[in-house]
């Protein structure tokens, strides 16, 4: 659910739509159309379309039918060549502000190398009698860069699909209400007086939390991999290697498990623990970033999300679903199962408090 809800958050490249309107219908002119706006509509960045007049132009943004219109007034090849004053304007639609903005830094980058050509021919010296010096110093000149340069970066941290981000988020973090049963399976012995008849039995008390933890973890697998398996076929979730999704799992219930025994040993009375239970998972659950990916938000908040098992399985799942295999969700696992070891070894000290009459 939370997946389709926000499936417009995220996805593909955003193209924009931009309209030209070419008044001047000089060599630069057509130079700006031909070398730039064109080469983006190749590379699937924008669309373009061309209007007859800056009015026309200007009511096509204004209307919403386009992003942003470039008008280049009449005159301006003329302008530029003579060194006067000259613009290209850019019309935006008041709802499309990084549309916008892009047109206007298009049109920025292109006006820029311009003035660097008309700069680099003054400086030079050039007579204005010697039109081959001028042509000559004008083509070395506009041997720069171009203005508008597309290049494939890559990103810093890898991340999931929304649908796999949300299918994954709320996976771990109703695990850490799933698995509760098992640790509420102790408190409600003791609170309906079954705990002394169990203590009574021939049986150690570790077999008693065992029982219970091992129903837990029974209950954590089968959610996940009911999730894993639902996501998958109902909303093309995709999750990497099975293997890998599988010890990522695994690490995680663990985890799970051991810090709700450690929340649940501190808590002074049956309906004190279920209330702390469900706290802790709300807080961990939001710290983890299983609401909104916290490796957006950076800084003091990305840093604290990883004392979760949220973080670090949502790690490993944008390891795995990148490409990567067993050998590239290391981190992550560690990093899971020394959370469920500091913390397991801390409630295994108080299991005494839990498995009492």
């Amino acid at each position: 659910i939370m997946a389709q809800t926000l499936s417009g958050v995220s996805g593909d490249t955003e193209i924009f739509d931009f309209a030209i309107v070419d008044e001047d219908g000089g060599e630069l002119a057509a130079t700006f159309r031909t070398q730039l706006l064109d080469h983006l509509v190749d590379e699937g960045i924008i669309s373009l379309d061309v209007a007859d007049t800056a009015d026309a132009g200007r009511e096509l943004a204004a209307d919403g039918d386009v992003d942003a219109t470039f008008v280049i007034p009449a005159g301006f090849t003329g302008a530029i060549m003579s060194s006067e004053p000259t613009a290209i304007t850019v019309y935006g639609n008041a709802d499309a502000n990084i549309a916008t903005s892009v047109a206007e830094s298009i049109a920025t980058g292109y006006t820029d190398q311009l003035k660097a050509v008309q700069l680099s021919i003054a400086v030079a010296g050039a007579p204005l009698s010697d039109p081959q010096a001028i042509a000559a110093l004008a083509e070395r000149a506009a041997a720069f860069p171009n203005p508008i340069v597309i290049e494939d970066v890559s990103a810093t941290r890898k991340q999931l699909d929304i649908d796999t981000y949300y299918a994954a988020g709320m996976a771990v973090f109703f695990l850490f209400f799933t698995v509760q049963f098992g640790i509420r399976g102790l408190i409600d012995e003791r609170k309906g007086g079954t705990m002394s008849r169990l203590l009574a039995a021939p049986l150690p008390k570790a077999s008693i939390v065992g029982g219970k933890m091992g129903a837990a973890f029974v209950m954590g697998v089968f959610s996940m991999a009911m999730l894993v398996l639902g996501s998958t076929l109902m909303i093309g979730a995709e999750w990497g290697s099975y293997f890998g999704v599988a010890l990522l799992v695994i690490a995680g219930v663990i985890a799970a498990i051991c810090i709700m025994s450690l929340v649940a040993s501190f808590a002074p009375t049956s309906e004190a623990a279920e209330n702390s239970l469900v706290v802790v998972a709300l807080l961990l659950g939001m710290l983890g970033g299983s609401f909104f990916p916290v490796t957006q938000a950076g800084g003091i908040l990305e840093t604290a999300s990883l004392i979760t098992p949220h973080a670090w399985f949502l790690r490993g799942l944008a390891e795995l679903q990148s490409g990567g295999g067993v050998t590239d969700i290391w981190g992550p696992l560690l990093a899971l199962l020394a959370i469920a070891a500091v913390t397991g070894l801390a409630a295994s000290t108080r299991f005494g408090k839990l498995v009492r009459a």
